[in-house]
């Protein structure tokens, strides 16, 4: 008989229980189960990262350089950080005199940085209806409180700075929005901004989709404005507009006075941004935003399709909640008996066509939302996808109607 064998086993502990469950392991594995299923579920691009990037790659290989093979700065590579701050001022007007530039693990990894070092248990963090999911749960991973605030899917500042408290540390604002599409204009975060000085707070800005613009309203960061780098964090990516989601890595723009406590969590977390993918950054980088350009370019034929297809009509039950103007996301509202969720499951399991569920960014249970991407098909594809899509709404509008 072990020794060592007992009726009881170690349990993590129960705060973890509190943390929003993340929607996307769950919705892979339903997929995986589901051969053939087409997705336009996850935030992801269809094209691979520059040639720059692979001939950087094997060079670096090939010449054994064996400094990648050792701890770098916690910050990033100064190479590489040199790059980011010339990027953040000339494309995103940044002046960067009170800031300090960090590179992470993608932006997700950066928002999580902010979060361990701003809350304290209790602390509260505004997020605008709907918010991102990987948000909410970062906070609550550091002990704070997300406060969801409905204040319109082009928030309503007024509505943001009433849901302010005494505890209140932050407001996040996502442009282009992740999960609407919708790119906010100038007026609107320089208002927000303002709020955040006005209160002492911190406004962290998500612009992992600053590339993805196919509308009137061009992107523009609030750590712009004259004085906001003493109260404004950027986040950014490397994931989306390169092709890179799965080398993890992104950077940050942060009041210099954060700089020694971020590089706690950076030191006990990753010690250092990993050094192979900060030379495919810097490749990325030096090969410029006409690659980008001409890449982000493919998406307005299929965001086109998209509003042609799905366009509110008197015989069709759902709608836009908001044409998207951005990012490569909308949300369709359903008119179904059905929370949005259960469409996801349903949309899998009879039709093989994923998308990502409202309740996931905040929706009601009692509405039927779906945040739809169009970053991974395209072509005959897509429209297969659409079609599955739509055959699966209408059945969830019919089974709604039969049991009403």
């Amino acid at each position: 008989m072990n020794s060592f064998s007992s009726s009881k086993h170690p349990q993590p502990g129960t705060q973890i229980d509190a943390v929003l469950d993340p929607v996307i392991p769950a919705l892979n594995e339903l997929v995986a189960k589901t051969p053939g299923t087409l997705s336009l579920a996850q935030g992801m691009v269809n094209w691979p990262p520059p040639i720059a990037v692979k001939l950087a790659m094997n060079n670096a290989l090939l010449n054994q350089e064996s400094s990648l093979n050792r701890y770098g700065p916690a910050r990033g590579d100064p190479d590489l950080l040199e790059l980011i701050k010339q990027k953040l001022m000339m494309q995103n007007g940044l002046d960067l005199a009170e800031s300090m530039v960090m590179v992470t693990a993608g932006s997700n990894m950066a928002f999580h940085a902010i979060a361990q070092v701003l809350c304290d248990p209790g602390d509260e963090v505004i997020l605008p209806l709907p918010y991102y999911f990987n948000h909410f749960m970062a906070i609550q991973l550091a002990g704070g409180v997300p406060v969801p605030v409905n204040a319109g899917l082009i928030p309503n500042p007024g509505l943001i700075e009433a849901a302010i408290t005494k505890r209140t540390r932050a407001i996040v604002t996502i442009s282009p929005n992740n999960p609407s599409g919708i790119v906010f204009p100038q007026t609107l975060l320089a208002a927000i901004n303002r709020i955040c000085a006005q209160h002492g707070l911190l406004h962290i800005s998500d612009e992992a989709y600053e590339d993805f613009v196919f509308g009137d309203v061009p992107h523009w960061s609030p750590g712009s404005l004259p004085g906001a780098g003493n109260h404004t964090v950027s986040l950014y990516s490397f994931s989306k507009a390169y092709g890179m989601a799965g080398w993890r890595l992104g950077y940050m723009s942060v009041p210099i006075v954060w700089s020694k406590a971020l590089e706690k969590v950076q030191d006990t977390v990753l010690i250092c941004p990993p050094r192979f993918c900060q030379r495919a950054a810097i490749a990325a980088l030096l090969d410029g935003s006409d690659w980008v350009r001409q890449n982000v370019s493919q998406l307005m034929s299929r965001y086109q399709l998209l509003l042609k297809r799905f366009a509110a009509s008197n015989d069709r039950p759902w709608r836009f909640l908001h044409e998207p103007n951005g990012a490569f996301y909308c949300l369709l509202e359903v008119d179904c008996g059905c929370n949005g969720d259960t469409l996801m499951r349903q949309l899998v399991r009879d039709y093989r066509v994923a998308t990502i569920g409202g309740c996931s960014f905040g929706f009601k249970n009692e509405s039927c939302v779906l945040r739809i991407s169009v970053g991974m098909l395209e072509g005959a594809e897509l429209i297969d996808a659409f079609n599955r899509l739509e055959a699966g709404m209408l059945n969830a509008v019919q089974q709604g109607d039969r049991t009403t």
